[in-house]
């Protein structure tokens, strides 16, 4: 039971990770663009999480919490870039 809903699970967020990168790249706006891209890391951290759990396996949980991290990083570093005035 848990490897179909697993198997659910990753096919969703792959569709929603799809749209999100659509966003990325044809964003309107830069805050759009960033917004996307946080989205888009947290579905792959979902990703990686929905496999442990399929696979039985905790190896990949330190690599989706310094994705987690990085993304948080990044995400702040360009909002404040975007509240300098930077490019619109």
């Amino acid at each position: 039971m848990v490897d179909i809903v697993c198997s659910i699970v990753m096919l969703m967020l792959t569709v929603a990770f799809g749209a999100a990168f659509v966003r990325v790249v044809i964003g309107p706006t830069l805050p759009d663009r960033v917004i996307a891209l946080d989205m888009a890391a947290t579905i792959v951290v979902a990703l990686i999480l929905t496999h442990c759990v399929q696979s039985g396996s905790a190896y990949f949980i330190p690599a989706a919490v310094s994705i987690a991290l990085l993304s948080f990083v990044g995400t702040v570093a360009l909002a404040l870039y975007i509240k300098r005035g930077g490019s619109s």
